[in-house]
């Protein structure tokens, strides 16, 4: 199976000096807050009108590897810029918490097929602090907070209905109106980027790969070093 892509192009000297500008103006037009111009015509639309509502721009697959070198990913959900971090929440006890705990170098990867394109992040990440874990899980619908007590992710269970059960027990300890407290083994990673490839599909797969890079814990004037990539 192949696809030509053809919606647009990249340039180098059309990007913002910034990754984080660059992505939040494409995180926008990924949203359908933004319209795109096409770039070959000159024509502006809205990229993601049609769109079925299953589709979540913020899903991104983050890669996480063991000591030994075993490699791990998943899809989980961008929840946040944070002073120019990348943030998620999962349980700290879950295999990608496990695996960051010994090794916090991680890799993004955002997909947006609507607009043909990709973002690649290489960055560091570290627990969030309780307070801003603790802000978010308090946001989150009810059952989604006694679902984090329920699981104890990616250890072994019996049956669903073990979970289930877990579930109606929880419900009944915290019912409509009380507070269900953070659990301590859940709360939020802050990625720091050090790499930030913008990726653009073109025609006879001749893609714009346009990279940023950057040493952790650079001094926010320290400007990020622009390359264009072979496709």
């Amino acid at each position: 199976m192949r696809r030509d892509y053809t919606l647009g192009g990249l340039r180098k000297q059309d990007v913002s000096t910034d990754p984080m500008v660059q992505f939040e103006l494409w995180f926008r037009q990924a949203t359908g807050r933004n319209t795109v111009d096409s770039g070959a015509t000159g024509e502006s639309r809205s990229p993601t009108a049609g769109l079925p509502e299953w589709v979540e721009p913020n899903a991104m697959t983050l890669s996480t590897a063991s000591p030994a070198g075993e490699v791990t990913n998943r899809t989980v959900l961008l929840k946040g810029i944070t002073d120019r971090h990348f943030v998620f929440y999962t349980s700290y006890e879950s295999t990608k918490g496990r695996q960051i705990a010994a090794n916090p170098l991680v890799s993004l990867c955002f997909f947006w097929p609507h607009l043909q394109r990709q973002v690649l992040v290489s960055g560091r990440a570290e627990q969030t602090d309780r307070e801003s874990s603790a802000a978010y899980f308090h946001s989150r619908p009810r059952d989604s907070q006694l679902g984090a007590h329920a699981s104890s992710q990616s250890s072994t269970i019996e049956s669903r209905e073990v979970l289930e059960q877990r579930m109606e027990e929880l419900a009944a300890r915290y019912p409509v109106g009380t507070t269900v407290p953070l659990p301590e083994r859940w709360g939020g990673y802050a990625v720091e980027p050090s790499k930030i490839e913008f990726w653009q599909g073109r025609t006879n797969r001749l893609h714009d790969r346009i990279v940023y890079t950057r040493p952790f814990d650079s001094p926010s004037e320290t400007p990020w070093e622009i390359s264009r990539l072979s496709p």
